[in-house]
């Protein structure tokens, strides 16, 4: 089936990783989602096609244990608890972010082909934006020079 839609679990490979963090032992869960974040941040390399679909599933489950993020619900995503996800995933979740959409990246290259490519950056953008949240304009100065 492939792809079927934008969201972070829409795909077989982001399902498969879901699948295979409910088989995991509670305590290998984290280090799994940290691998995957990991993999993705690195700038080393290219970034393919399924290491950039686990890493959006991956930045998803950091998102979804923000208060202000939504849960990664999903006929494909977890379906086991996962354990609270330690702070510094979040910064890592962003890296591995802004790499999935990146030029060195594959999915984004076959997303910018795909006619809901639009749509599903702008989903990115926002589980990036509960990670890191966007410094507003200031209007006006604190104090005068």
């Amino acid at each position: 089936m492939g792809t079927w839609d934008i969201g972070p679990f829409d795909n077989d490979t982001a399902a498969d990783f879901g699948g295979d963090l409910d088989e995991a032992a509670p305590e290998e869960r984290e280090s799994m989602i940290r691998g995957v974040l990991k993999r993705a941040a690195d700038p080393a390399d290219d970034l393919d096609t399924p290491d950039g679909e686990r890493a959006v599933a991956a930045a998803a489950l950091v998102v979804a244990q923000q208060s202000d993020g939504e849960p990664a619900c999903s006929n494909y995503g977890p379906s086991e608890p996962l354990p609270e996800l330690p702070a510094d995933l979040r910064t890592l979740a962003v890296h591995a972010l802004d790499r999935v959409v990146s030029e060195q990246s594959e999915l984004a290259e076959l997303w910018a082909e795909a006619a809901d490519g639009l749509a599903w950056r702008k989903d990115i953008t926002r589980l990036r934006d509960v990670l890191e949240p966007p410094v507003p304009p200031q209007e006006e100065a604190l104090f005068g020079i």
